[in-house]
């Protein structure tokens, strides 16, 4: 949390800070390979079949709880597997990488044909390093894709997968000349790189870049720089890399101030712009777009959830119960090469928590996203998220 936009006028303290910001953020971990193998272990579909589940148990009081949520997760999608025998094992890595490399490494001693988990990138880096030689593939949480590749998959929405969604549904309805406004931290750098990707392959143009410190001084310091660069370059559209928890209320009551508008420019958001609530009552972000999954499996998931646990899941726990989606559906054909990385990444994808999903040769992955916006303080949908692939939204 940056103390700083606590100050800013019409004071608004927010004090969720979405899990996308706080795994980039994580560290900075070098990717052990740029391309996923096409290896893995053989396994016995007639036999049950061991995945290791490394959660952040013994970190913190917060970990704790998010380790509790994804097993809970997982446990929920073993119980829809027909057919499928899955020897759930939990590991705890405490949020440290050295200690989830340990669990890794005796999780393979153990048996384990997979690794799910762990959260941090840092740690989910060293645990793909640590099994890498025994040939077990790694379904990360994380969504940074610096560590992306090799045996290590990343199974948290990334930054290019919203920016594509996002900036092809802008180039269809002609919001084609594009202003990004990021911040100068990793999150906000790697989010810039993602949307001027986005750009140049969906054939729409950069029109200009404006980044800022994370001070208050300079997010006010940056406005007439984006006026300027709209101006100039007859952009119609402006794409934020910020997020309700930092400097997006004070965007969202300056940027108009000084007649950039969302009627007259597009706001497009790179975050959610759903949450926490408060986010909705932001004059700014009135006809903002914005990403979001499909909301009738996210709705289905947590149902069920809440029915089998007697709450809400926190959103990270979803990946838990996709990952278990992914080896059940392999291990449900029955073939012994199911869990190699040529089998994790065939092209159909899979059904997850949130919606249609698929693990790419590069370690990343693919989600089904809709496009949303925010009228009269209510998120309307405007292109529903598509339920297989090959459709608009990819």
């Amino acid at each position: 949390m940056i103390a700083f936009f606590r100050a800013v006028r019409n004071p608004w303290h927010l004090l969720l800070l979405p899990l996308f910001t706080l795994f980039l953020a994580a560290c900075d971990p070098a990717a052990i390979g740029s391309v996923a193998g096409s290896g893995g272990p053989k396994i016995d579909t007639n036999a049950p079949v061991p995945v290791a589940l490394l959660v952040p148990r013994g970190g913190s009081a917060s970990d704790d709880l998010l380790a509790q949520n994804l097993e809970n997760a997982a446990k929920l999608a073993i119980a829809g597997t027909d057919g499928v025998n899955i020897d759930l094992r939990v590991y705890s890595t405490a949020g440290n990488a050295t200690q989830a490399a340990n669990a890794a490494r005796q999780a393979v001693a153990d048996g384990a044909k997979i690794i799910l988990g762990p959260v941090y990138a840092e740690a989910a880096n060293a645990v793909g390093v640590a099994v890498a030689g025994d040939g077990v593939n790694v379904l990360s949480f994380s969504n940074n894709p610096t560590i992306a590749g090799g045996n290590v998959f990343i199974l948290g929405p990334t930054f290019n997968n919203t920016a594509n969604r996002l900036v092809g549904y802008a180039k269809r309805q002609g919001k084609d000349r594009i202003v990004v406004l990021h911040a100068q931290d990793v999150a906000g750098q790697l989010g810039r790189d993602a949307i001027a990707q986005a750009i140049a392959a969906n054939g729409a143009t950069l029109a200009g870049s404006v980044d800022y410190a994370l001070s208050q001084e300079s997010v006010i310091a940056a406005v007439p720089r984006v006026k300027a660069a709209l101006d100039s370059s007859g952009a119609n559209a402006l794409f934020l890399t910020t997020n309700s928890a930092t400097a997006l209320p004070l965007f969202a009551q300056l940027l108009p101030e000084v007649g950039i508008t969302p009627t007259g420019t597009q706001y497009i958001g790179l975050t959610r712009w759903d949450a926490p609530i408060q986010t909705l009552d932001l004059p700014g972000v009135q006809g903002g777009w914005f990403a979001m999954p499909d909301t009738n499996a996210s709705a289905a998931f947590n149902q069920r959830y809440a029915s089998a646990y007697g709450g809400q899941p926190l959103g990270i726990a979803g990946l838990a119960f996709d990952g278990i989606a992914a080896i059940g559906s392999l291990v449900q054909a029955g073939r012994p090469n199911a869990l190699t990385g040529a089998a994790l990444t065939q092209g159909a994808g899979f059904r997850g928590a949130s919606g249609a999903f698929r693990l790419k040769r590069d370690g990343t992955n693919e989600r089904a996203l809709a496009v949303a916006t925010i009228r009269n303080r209510q998120v309307v949908l405007l292109d529903p998220a598509p339920v297989t692939f090959g459709g608009a939204g990819f």
